[in-house]
């Protein structure tokens, strides 16, 4: 009787993108037998975050609002200490070329997602964007800490407050990637890369692993809360 083959298993890891975890994160993907290291990240994206330091990135063909936000991530990122926007995806790319293991971009291409968002986000939708976005250029970094902390203890109040505020925004932010990014790692799963680990955004977590589950992948889950709380100082540490 042939003994039957084990169907794909994804570690799927949700991170902050201006929350510095890389001591948490290469802990989490070392303990676990990997065959390759997937990321929320396509050519355009990868080839700018992953590019030395000093490489010239073009934004041409970026609307306002995607380079707004960009710049609200990095001033977050600095008020609490974090380090770079994306940091958390260079990580994930160094361990993998640390290991020995096959690195793959599994989100949409970016102008995809921008054409998506011009084409269907409603204008009054657009305009509380861009309003939130000013409103988190200028938050006092206790502010920001504050807010970290109540997402790392209630994800599902954000995602709540963000579909209840923007809803065509999470469907094209959210659910239309996590259902293409889910085909993309299901295809790895089932030609030669049994074993990923898969780091996204951590709003992108539940949804992910429900439309991998559906496609037959097992999944294990390991959210932002998690790793923030092995970086966090421990009580007697004051």
């Amino acid at each position: 009787m042939a003994t039957p083959v084990p169907g794909p298993e994804a570690l799927v890891v949700g991170v902050a993108h201006v929350v510095d975890l890389e001591v948490p994160l290469r802990a989490t993907l070392g303990r676990r037998p990997l065959d390759g290291v997937a990321v929320e990240l396509d050519v355009q994206r990868a080839n700018a975050l992953l590019a030395p330091p000093d490489a010239h990135r073009s934004r041409a063909g970026v609307p306002l609002l995607f380079r707004l936000w960009g710049l609200v991530q990095r001033r977050l990122g600095a008020a609490i200490g974090g380090g770079d926007a994306g940091q958390e995806m260079r990580v994930a790319a160094r361990f993998a070329q640390e290991r020995g293991l096959p690195l793959f971009l599994v989100d949409d291409p970016i102008q995809v997602t921008i054409a998506t968002f011009v084409r269907t986000i409603p204008f009054q939708e657009r305009v509380g964007l861009l309003a939130a976005a000013v409103v988190g250029l200028f938050l006092p970094a206790r502010v920001v800490e504050g807010e970290v902390d109540r997402y790392a203890d209630h994800p599902e109040e954000f995602a709540a407050e963000l579909r209840a505020a923007s809803p065509a925004l999470a469907h094209v932010l959210i659910d239309v990637r996590n259902e293409h990014m889910a085909d993309r790692i299901a295809a790895l799963g089932r030609s030669g890369v049994p074993r990923i680990a898969v780091v996204v955004g951590d709003a992108h977590l539940p949804g992910l692993a429900a439309a991998l589950r559906a496609r037959q992948v097992t999944v294990e889950t390991v959210p932002f809360r998690e790793l923030r709380r092995a970086t966090a100082p421990s009580p007697s540490s004051g």
